[in-house]
């Protein structure tokens, strides 16, 4: 039989190791939790950086949306000679696919002044991907309008000012230059707000996949 002392010094030496062994594996635990702790802020930090980039870009596409309404809303031109019958003018009402353009871009432009708050506040929390899933929706639905709006008023843009023999659409840019300029520059701004959009909503997707 063991004497009593070897007994005390086996029970002590089996209660010892287990208690090690948990304190071993719970400062493991900790340095683990310890250096996810840089990551997530890390991760944190370029999701903010890319909301800020959004911000800019969306404040820069409802600065040519806008201009792009406000261009085509203000083509209009008289020339200088009339009959007693019958005036030469040139306005935007003077086509659908203009008064379209002109209503298509209003509302883009509208939307986007409605989404600079929720991309602020896409900075202010870097991890709400449902505020960034939404943006990406509603800017697919805004570029698909924009870029309707965009491509109908180039195919009048061109006939203005190339005419179609085959149609007997006449090219009127000769006679009226200032509308077909100013009418020219609205469709460029549509363009720059096309471009500004496909650019929000890769960055979106880019900002969702890292979630």
């Amino acid at each position: 039989m063991a004497c009593p002392r070897h007994m005390l010094l086996l029970l002590s030496s089996a209660i010892d190791v287990p208690h090690h062994e948990a304190s071993g594996g719970g400062a493991s635990k900790g340095k683990g939790a310890i250096l996810t702790v840089p990551a997530r802020q890390e991760k944190g930090g370029m999701r903010r950086g890319m909301a800020i980039i959004d911000l800019v870009l969306r404040i820069g596409a409802v600065v040519a949306a806008l201009a792009a309404a406000a261009t085509m809303g203000t083509s209009d031109q008289n020339l200088p000679f009339f009959t007693q019958f019958f005036q030469f003018e040139a306005s935007y009402d003077d086509m659908p696919s203009f008064q379209f353009f002109l209503i298509a871009m209003s509302l883009v432009a509208g939307y986007l002044v409605l989404s600079v708050p929720f991309s602020i506040v896409s900075i202010v929390r870097p991890h709400a991907s449902g505020i960034r899933l939404l943006l990406l929706i509603l800017d697919v639905v805004a570029l698909t309008l924009a870029t309707s709006a965009a491509g109908a008023a180039t195919a009048i843009v061109y006939l203005a000012h190339n005419g179609n023999s085959s149609s007997n659409w006449l090219a009127i840019c000769n006679q009226f230059g200032d509308f077909c300029q100013t009418v020219s520059g609205a469709v460029v701004a549509s363009f720059v707000t096309v471009v500004t959009f496909m650019f929000l909503i890769l960055l979106s997707a880019v900002a969702l996949r890292k979630h």
